[in-house]
């Protein structure tokens, strides 16, 4: 059982905790348990997972909210499981499943070669249409309330990028892939297309973990089992920093003058020392080496506070 909201005062924390989500709960769900248990004021989660998907789910607390879109827009690592020769209503082994192909007919027909050359097919640039099972709006409704109505909305295909495509294993009509992708990339529309490229009449989704977001890997996460019972300061341990999520952005340090000037929305001199393009993203720091917070390169090259953290909340820092 956990508290009731009005038993504890929210609290102002902020930082990242890595949850491997579980099999069947949705990532709502996850982040409402853990907004509870560590009683957070604010609290989101970067990269909705379905819940049959299993796998990392970065969720943002305080102060870590505001560089979420980060992570959004990551490149991500899956592994995935799919059966050829079937298609289903939400591209996943939750909908309606209609046979298309019988087995025994894809496994005369299959091997392991031409199984890879269509899987090589489908790395790079590539077009996908989004699924009517989405969280994508038409008309301010989310296309997944269409669908439930039996409804279906015209929806233009969109340009993603697939970095990797590996094959993992091939038993009969089921096969195995890690996918490394870039943003907006439905793994159930991508399996049903490989489905039909091969010959399948399509496939569908049988299994989903993701193993990878940005800098972040499965390895890091917790269970959620870890955030059960009674709720401890020590559990703060578990929260990576802020400025975890910026790991990747290189790092200016500033002054007194500097960061006064920055705090106060104005530009200051790039003192560092990469070159650094116009647009580019920098972590800034204070002398004494707390976080303050995202800049950017100008096309004058000064830098400008692009998103900033409250100087008054407790945010992690490294």
């Amino acid at each position: 059982m956990y508290p009731k909201e009005a038993k504890f005062i929210k609290r102002n924390l902020s930082g990242v905790l890595l949850l491997d989500k579980p099999l069947g709960q949705t990532s709502n769900r996850s982040l409402q348990i853990l907004k509870r248990f560590f009683r957070a004021a604010k609290a989101g989660h970067t990269g909705t997972l379905d819940p049959m998907a299993t796998g990392l789910l970065p969720v943002c607390f305080g102060q870590a909210t505001k560089f979420s879109a980060i992570l959004l827009n990551a490149e991500k690592t899956y592994q995935a499981t799919f059966k050829l020769g079937a298609i289903s209503s939400t591209g996943d082994a939750e909908g309606e499943i209609r046979e298309i192909v019988p087995a025994k007919l894809i496994d005369n027909n299959l091997n392991m070669a031409s199984i890879d050359k269509v899987l090589q097919a489908f790395t790079g640039k590539i077009k996908q249409t989004p699924p009517m099972f989405s969280a994508l709006k038409h008309q301010g409704k989310p296309l997944y309330e269409y669908a439930r109505n039996g409804q279906e909305i015209d929806r233009k295909p969109r340009e993603i990028f697939i970095y990797d495509l590996i094959l993992n294993s091939w038993v009969s009509n089921e096969i195995s892939i890690t996918v490394r992708c870039g943003m907006g990339t439905y793994i159930r529309t991508l399996v049903e297309d490989i489905g039909k490229a091969l010959g399948c009449g399509g496939a569908y989704l049988i299994s989903l973990r993701r193993s990878q977001i940005g800098q972040f890997e499965l390895h890091q996460a917790y269970t959620i089992d870890k955030f059960q019972g009674e709720f401890s300061t020590e559990h703060d341990k578990f929260l990576y920093s802020v400025d975890s999520l910026l790991s990747h952005f290189p790092i200016i340090t500033l002054n007194e003058i500097e960061t006064s000037a920055i705090l106060q929305g104005r530009s200051i001199a790039n003192r560092s020392k990469e070159t650094l393009l116009p647009s580019s993203k920098v972590r800034l720091y204070r002398s004494g080496g707390s976080f303050l917070g995202m800049g950017e390169i100008t096309e004058i090259g000064t830098v400008i506070p692009k998103r900033l953290i409250s100087q008054n909340d407790k945010a992690l820092s490294t």
